[in-house]
């Protein structure tokens, strides 16, 4: 039995969008109720997966097929393709599965040759028209079908326009229009080497072909790279009967939205222009009208246009991207699909949908596409003034929004200009947990190096802070205090913008937009809730993050790193006593200096959670980190604590490690300095003692970072529980408190059963979990991960997106033995993967407890969350118990 390849417009409907891509399933949708649609054929995403498979040749058997439709149409339109009387032209579209706006190609009028342009001159009795028409079409396929660059063509019609003194292309004359005809011929054949196609069957086969091409052109594989869309479903080639827009003042062409896509106002919002085609709106050339100017122009036509979006709203029950002609007074639809929209409208429509009855609130919690969100939480460039920025670089996206500031190198400056009202960038080859009340004060982040997972990254994506990281086209010098790029230098104290959303880096200052969150995302995210059942937690280091994370709908603390509580000017001197400590009784004295600040730290959180879980990670970083490394700041801070120079060179020479990262950091400084782990259980205790004798419901989680075997476990926990419960018993009072362990070595997956046994909770620490599964540096896989994904090699990047066939097994194996040790064992993620929805639905899968991500991504894990759930209820997923 052959298979069809082939469907005319009223063999097919919308359910068919996987076969006949979503413009021809919607012009067959529309063609069934009626709408005037100009009738044609449409071959299928098969066909051109087909074709790609068959050497890139089509098969005889869908060019038969091509043959019967065609035939029929021209018996149906009661024209001829080619024909010298009444010549049948027809449009050659792309229309893949998902919309890809813009991104694959488009020939109009084609079938016009020598002979039929007279053909259209007889049936139209408009010889300017068809002449213009034919110029599009010699342009257009040359382009699309042969690749020969357009600009050499709009290099002769500015010519002509220019010899002639016209402004627009309306004023060319029939005569303007042979003279370039005769020229864009010559074009051709310089550039291909023969002739221009006058046999209109070779031109549609050459169309067709192209069509199918540019599914994989450069554009379009960045767009699905871009959308998540997979690179395996073709596109479908739509073969439509041409109607025209540039045949008088009694014509003309637009695009129009049902509602407005940048608010959701309920409002038509569209574009057109009188006597053009289609290519015309949108390229720029003719400034267009609104849409409602088209009521005075021809009220009968707009008249007819509203009611025509009212059906096509109502039937497809969303908002409608509408492209449309009017041929000498008479309206066609030539297209219809889900209108692309900003998060804001996207919210505000489905809302309004929900509330008018047109669609119930799972089916609008299933319409909104989680990581839009970040639009709605973070600040934007104006767009008009971002028209005119001049672009210096571009790095990783790697937290969102935009921020404008003067450049600084050094936290201390950064804090200093920001004390006297100036707005700042911190710039940094590449950040570390000492520039952190730098990263604090500054507008923005910039590094030349680091990931999407660097220090940078993660803890800008935790304040919600912009941050453009691995910026290698920047040569960043801090001791010069200066940028290059090129030939360009920025100096400190000089203007420069960053857009953490798209990763660009821009001279000098642009204006900035805060959006707005409307009433309609507080209800949308209530429907949210209602669905959802995995909580969604933050990580959150100090009560200001703690309590914007619970603004956005965090329902605890699922990571507290309270490393980043000990780089403050007060605090950094004791900490730096304690790691040069070389005996225990001076560093539990150094110690001791710290206890009252960690203590007020986990008061302030404890007390923003208002009997949230709090989960608290002890000590991870090497010590290292917490040591200055240039001989001069060495010295500086030998001469402030007492001590020689050559000592603490000595200290921090001792300190340094070949691979910091599989060093001494996490429950091995425990093991080592078990004074640390005391000082911290303590802290915690007598923090949460002040909460709860203040009135406050105080739970929290201790967690043991790094665990790889279960005896560092053994050994650490009783340290904890002995100081913890010896404070609660000198205050008298009683609280309910858990110890777990991070999962974040893949050796802690394989035996998550022994370790289970001693611990009450899992998080599993995916960042880690990545680096040491894939064996890369999550700070310097940024130099190859963009290569692996370009090529194929990983589909995502892993530390962006969790690799489910690797580190997901892992993940997987160690649900299984921890639960299958303790039944109850309570189970969450806290790495950044935490709010990346895709992760979000794996971990849902699992059985997770919980998710944890950064508090501007709490409101894109909770609408991820609900989504999976709504799937399970559909029983497209199974969740695990």
């Amino acid at each position: 039995m052959s298979i069809k390849f082939v469907y005319s417009f009223d063999e097919g409907n919308k359910e068919m969008r996987s076969l006949l891509g979503g413009k021809g399933a919607n012009l067959a949708e529309m063609t069934n109720i009626g709408l005037p649609v100009p009738q044609g054929f449409t071959i299928t995403t098969e066909a051109c997966n087909d074709y790609y498979d068959n050497d890139h040749k089509i098969r005889q058997e869908v060019l038969d097929q091509i043959d019967d439709k065609l035939a029929k149409l021209e018996a149906e339109q009661g024209k001829k393709l080619g024909s010298d009387e009444n010549p049948l032209l027809v449009s050659v579209r792309s229309g893949a599965v998902f919309s890809m706006p813009g991104m694959m190609d488009t020939i109009l009028n084609l079938g016009l040759n020598d002979t039929s342009v007279n053909g259209l001159i007889s049936a139209t009795k408009n010889e300017r028209f068809s002449y213009d028409s034919y110029r599009r079409f010699i342009q257009m396929f040359s382009d699309v079908a042969m690749e020969v660059p357009k600009y050499k063509f709009e290099n002769v019609l500015d010519k002509v326009k220019a010899d002639k003194g016209y402004k627009f292309d309306t004023e060319l004359t029939v005569d303007d229009l042979k003279e370039i005809v005769v020229e864009f011929k010559k074009i051709y054949k310089n550039e291909v080497g023969e002739d221009f196609p006058q046999e209109p069957k070779k031109q549609l086969l050459l169309a067709i072909e192209a069509v199918f091409r540019s599914w994989n052109n450069p554009r379009a594989i960045v767009y699905r790279k871009l959308n998540d869309i997979p690179n395996n479903l073709g596109t479908a080639v739509n073969i439509q009967s041409m109607v025209f827009g540039n045949m008088g003042s009694d014509s003309g062409t637009g695009v129009a939205f049902t509602r407005n896509p940048s608010t959701g106002e309920n409002k038509l919002f569209g574009e057109y222009l009188i006597d053009a085609q289609g290519e015309d709106v949108v390229a720029g050339i003719r400034t267009p009208q609104s849409i409602d100017t088209l009521k005075t122009d021809m009220p009968e036509m707009y008249e007819q246009f509203v009611k025509i979006t009212d059906i096509l709203e109502s039937h497809y029950k969303d908002m409608q991207d509408i492209e449309f002609t009017i041929e000498k007074g008479r309206l066609f639809i030539l297209q219809t699909r889900n209108g692309k929209r900003t998060a804001k409208a996207a919210i505000n429509i489905v809302v309004d949908l929900v509330n008018a009855g047109v669609i119930d609130k799972e089916e609008a919690i299933m319409r909104i596409e989680p990581n839009q969100l970040d639009q709605l939480l973070h600040p934007t460039f104006n767009a008009e003034a971002l028209k005119d920025a001049q672009l210096l670089a571009k790095g990783l996206p790697a937290s969102p929004g935009a921020a404008t500031g003067k450049v600084y190198f050094h936290a201390d400056d950064v804090v200093d200009h920001v004390k006297s009202g100036e707005k700042t960038i911190l710039v940094r080859q590449e950040t570390s947990p000492e520039d952190i009340e730098g990263m604090v004060n500054a507008e923005g982040i910039l590094t030349a190096r680091g990931g999407m997972t660097s220090h940078a990254a993660v803890v800008a994506r935790g304040m919600g802070k912009c941050c453009v990281a691995g910026c290698g086209e920047l040569s960043v010098d801090e001791a010069a205090r200066e940028i290059r790029v090129g030939n360009r230098v920025i100096k400190e104290g000089e203007y420069i913008s960053i857009d953490g959303s798209s990763g660009c880096v821009y001279l000098g200052s642009i204006e900035m937009t805060s959006v707005e969150v409307s009433g309609s995302f507080g209800e949308f995210m209530t429907w949210v809730d209602e669905v959802r059942d995995m909580m969604v937690r933050t990580n959150a280091d100090n009560p200001r993050d703690a309590k914007k994370a619970i603004e956005f709908g965090a329902e605890g603390i699922g990571l507290c790193r309270t490393e980043h509580m000990f780089f403050e000017e007060e605090r950094i001197p004791a900490v730096r006593e304690m790691i040069i400590a070389d005996n225990v009784e001076d560093r539990i004295k150094a110690l001791d200096k710290l206890l009252p600040f960690q203590r007020e730290d986990f008061h302030g959180i404890f007390k923003a959670m208002e009997g949230r879980p709090c989960n608290v990670r002890l000590l991870d970083p090497p010590l290292h980190e917490f040591l200055p490394h240039e001989d001069s700041a060495i010295e500086e801070l030998a001469n402030q604590m007492g001590i020689r120079t050559s000592e603490l060179k000595k200290r921090v020479l001792d300190l340094d490690e070949f691979n910091p990262m599989l060093g001494h950091r996490g429950c091995r400084l425990a093991v080592t300095y078990p004074e640390i782990c005391e000082m911290q259980a303590r802290a915690i205790a007598q923090g949460a003692i002040l909460a709860i004798k203040e009135g406050y419901e105080v739970v929290p989680e201790i967690m043991v970072p790094l665990i790889g075997t279960v005896n560092e476990l053994k050994m650490l926990r009783p340290i904890i529980e002995e100081t913890v419960n010896s404070e609660l018993e000198k205050a008298g009072v009683s609280m309910n408190y858990t110890v777990g362990t991070m999962i974040e070595i893949p050796r802690a997956c394989l035996t998550a059963d022994e370790i289970a046994e001693v611990a009450d909770f899992f998080s599993f620490g995916t960042n880690d979990l990545t680096q040491m599964g894939f064996g890369y540096s999550r700070d310097d896989a940024g130099k190859f991960l963009g290569e692996y994904v370009e090529n194929g090699i990983l589909e995502k990047d892993p530390f962006q997106v969790l690799d489910q066939k690797g580190i997901g097994k892992l993940v997987e194996m160690a649900v299984k033995l921890g639960r299958g040790a303790k039944s109850d064992l309570k189970l969450g993620i806290c790495g950044e993967h935490g709010g990346e929805p895709s992760s979000v639905e794996f971990c849902y899968n699992q059985g997770l407890n919980y998710v944890s991500c950064s508090p501007f991504r709490v409101p894109i894990a909770r609408l991820a969350a609900a989504q999976a759930t709504i799937k399970k209820r559909s029983g497209a997923i199974e969740r695990d118990k």
